[in-house]
């Protein structure tokens, strides 16, 4: 039972974070103990009892139908109501019962990362989308952000809407993108965003440390004083 209520609680919150409406259809003793405290904060509605095909009419508004039940009879009998009424669904633990399966996602701010096994091995699923994260620089979620936020300050300066404006704004972003790594995104400042749209006129790309610099690397001069530093 344990993992049942483990299971009902993560597809929750996985659909809360979607902003999705959700409405939890089970007897109140059934209820783990997170659905049950989201359910006194106002975040989802609650229908004391067991599912019904009432559940399905069309006024209702049923995008999609998920179970996470102890009651294999049950879950075969919710979706076979869900074939009648065309509801997608996804039936905890029985592939064949699942019209779409959910992947296991890593969050960083605006990046998003999903491994999907087609529901043959969630937990699998879940060990390798930890290993990803893991393996992504440190602060990846907060460079992408500047990224969006270097594209909006290009979209002011130039403006255009026309298909060329667009798109030779496109090839210029990607150029920066190829150009600059994860860390000089998330260095970079507002200081710097502004001096890097400068070159966009020209359809050139600097690099991060001439931004910093204020000048381009061929143009810094390195002054030796003929020391070695030996002690």
């Amino acid at each position: 039972m344990t993992d049942t209520f483990q299971v009902a609680a993560g597809r929750v919150l996985n659909l809360l974070n979607a902003d999705a409406k959700v409405t939890v259809v089970c007897p109140k003793d059934g209820l783990n103990d997170e659905v049950a405290y989201r359910i006194t904060q106002g975040q989802i509605k609650h229908l004391n009892r067991v599912f019904l095909p009432i559940d399905l009419e069309p006024e209702r508004n049923v995008a999609m139908v998920l179970t996470a039940i102890d009651d294999p009879e049950a879950s075969t009998r919710i979706w076979k109501y869900c074939k009648k009424m065309k509801v997608p669904a996804n039936i905890a633990d029985v592939p064949p019962e699942c019209d779409f399966y959910f992947g296991s996602v890593h969050r960083d701010g605006p990046l998003q990362i999903m491994v999907s096994t087609n529901g043959n091995g969630p937990r699998l699923a879940a060990a390798i989308r930890r290993q990803i994260g893991e393996m992504l620089p440190q602060g990846t979620g907060d460079s992408i952000a500047k990224v969006g936020q270097l594209r909006r300050k290009l979209r002011r300066i130039a403006p255009g809407k026309g298909t060329e404006d667009i798109s030779r704004r496109m090839t210029w972003m990607s150029k920066v993108c190829d150009e600059w790594s994860t860390e000089d995104f998330n260095t970079m400042d507002g200081e710097d965003m502004e001096e890097l749209v400068k070159y966009y006129d020209s359809g050139t790309v600097p690099s991060f440390e001439s931004i910093r610099l204020g000048s381009e690397d061929k143009d810094v001069v390195w002054h030796f004083d003929g020391s070695f530093g030996f002690m």
